[in-house]
């Protein structure tokens, strides 16, 4: 039995083979190429090649993606949605797409409405909701939008017409328009749900186009049997059903799943993890074996929201960063040669210089031609190494909690660049396989399920609230595919609303289990 593990990054796409007991069979690189799936079929032939496995003995496959980030970005493959804002007149003053890049919702066709409907903060309507006019919108947009978001003020305390609206937009559009609505998606704050709302609307032309294309890889490889498996943002995995109806689970999968397999590789469940590509260096930190969650609204592709996201910071530091010297001020990045560094770094014959270069002329790193970087002055090679450290240095005493020295995991492929020693940091941890962390991580996830809502506790008792919250994250497992005699909590926030007078309490329950 052996699983694959894949993991797009920006400048390489890495693939792994486990077997049953999750020792790592082989690793591969390969250049990540510009439309992505041609790369990832690459690695995938690659890995099986060069392994010579039984590929009938394959059970289960992973991709780690970045395709749905890369659409946000570029603006590029995203769906014509229609937004349904229940909560009219109340929020009329601030209208959906607010604050929005201009081009952003150009390519999303900038179409919403305002209905009535909607709850206050105590569970009491907001305004009365209508069938009728939601149905006569829905018929309006009929042919000119290819998903739908729906948004209800408070729907994190009630959600019954959020549901109300996706069956009559089933009923209305047919099943081929999917619908995303907030409650499942977004956490409390109506205007960043609304944002995650519609992005993950946007977002499943792009999903369906991953899912599809990686299953066809497989089959393409042989590989007919094999669960088939994408890796979402708190370093867990999903069905790809669940994935095509959340996609937006998506994005920042590669930081975590390095984060994950790092935990892996060092059998450490509390540390910083230091993941160095060739382009930038992904910043997290290890609680519990899982990556922490950010508290705070997230920018996505200039878009503020307030989906779940892995707390990770992000510098301009990989081992394609170019090195300047101006003025007398050294500079490292933020540009990068990135996958092309075997062609333009100079230990490789190329005329650009990187933090490779450096880390080579230094003997700190054993890569191509030592020879090449000789000429380099060594009092600049050390100014510029100290420069690699003192970035490195303070993106992860940003992430620190407390004064204390830290453990340090320090993985990816431009780890070579990293100093040995770093203020801050009591150890640092590094491995062989560590290059390779991201697909490691994404093989050996969990299935994970979460579930959030607003429970007023003189309404519903705090332990049964608990037990409603648990049923519901479980369901969601199940539902992304874990087996349920396997799923157990691993983590319970209540967070008490102070302008609520009936004890409100937003709570969330978040549980794992093991793949079907």
């Amino acid at each position: 039995m052996y699983k694959i593990g894949i993991d797009v990054g920006g400048t390489n796409t890495d693939a792994v083979i486990l077997d049953e007991k999750l020792n790592l069979i082989h690793s591969v690189k390969h250049p990540t190429s510009e439309d992505i799936e041609s790369g990832i079929r690459a690695a995938l032939h690659k890995v099986l090649a060069e392994s010579a496995i039984d590929k009938a003995a394959v059970t289960h496959a992973m991709l780690g993606t970045t395709q749905c980030t890369n659409a946000i970005v570029e603006r590029k493959k995203l769906a014509q949605v229609g937004v349904i804002r229940l909560g009219y007149p109340a929020t009329a003053s601030v209208l959906p797409y607010t604050a929005w890049p201009e081009d952003m919702v150009a390519a999303l066709s900038g179409q919403y409405e305002l209905a009535h409907g909607g709850f206050e903060y105590d569970g009491s309507h907001l305004s009365t909701f209508s069938e009728a006019e939601i149905r006569s919108l829905l018929e309006k947009w009929a042919g000119h939008v290819e998903s739908v978001a729906v948004v209800g003020v408070f729907s994190s305390l009630k959600n019954e017409q959020e549901y109300r609206v996706k069956e009559l937009a089933e009923e209305v559009l047919g099943d081929q328009v999917p619908v995303s609505i907030s409650s499942t998606i977004g956490s409390v704050g109506l205007i960043e749900r609304e944002n995650a709302t519609i992005l993950n609307a946007a977002l499943f032309k792009v999903m369906a186009a991953t899912s599809n294309g990686f299953e066809k890889a497989l089959a393409e490889e042989g590989i007919t049997k094999a669960d088939v498996y994408l890796c979402q943002n708190d370093g867990t995995l999903m069905s790809l059903d669940y994935a095509r109806e959340f996609p937006i689970l998506t994005i920042a999968c590669g930081p975590t799943n390095s984060i994950r397999g790092a935990s892996y590789l060092a059998g450490l469940e509390n540390a910083v993890v230091l993941d160095v590509g060739g382009t930038t260096s992904d910043i997290g930190v290890l609680t519990g074996g899982f990556p922490r969650e950010s508290s705070l609204a997230v920018d996505v592709g200039g878009v503020r929201t307030n989906f779940r996201m892995p707390d990770i910071i992000s510098i301009g530091l990989g081992g394609g960063s170019i090195v300047r010297e101006q003025g007398g001020e050294m500079t490292i990045g933020p540009d990068s040669v990135g996958y092309l560094i075997s062609e333009k770094a100079l230990v490789f014959g190329g005329d650009t210089l990187t933090t490779t270069d450096i880390a080579v002329r230094l003997g700190h790193a054993q890569i191509g031609d030592p020879e090449k970087v000789a000429h380099i002055d060594q009092s600049f090679a050390e100014k510029a190494y100290q420069k690699i450290a003192a970035m490195t240095e303070e993106a992860i005493d940003k992430m620190k909690t407390s004064a204390e020295d830290v453990t340090l995991v320090l993985v990816g492929g431009g780890s070579v660049i990293i100093p040995a020693e770093l203020k801050g940091v009591a150890e640092i941890i590094r491995n062989e396989n560590g290059a390779v962390a991201n697909a490691i991580g994404a093989s050996i996830s969990q299935i994970s399920g979460q579930y959030e809502q607003i429970y007023i506790y003189s309404q519903k008792p705090r332990d049964e609230a608990l037990r409603d919250a648990e049923m519901k994250a479980r369901r969601q497992a199940i539902l992304a595919g874990a087996i349920e005699r396997t799923i157990e909590v691993v983590e319970v926030e209540e967070i008490p609303l102070a302008y609520h007078p009936d004890n409100a309490t937003r709570l969330r329950v978040k549980v794992v289990g093991n793949l079907v």
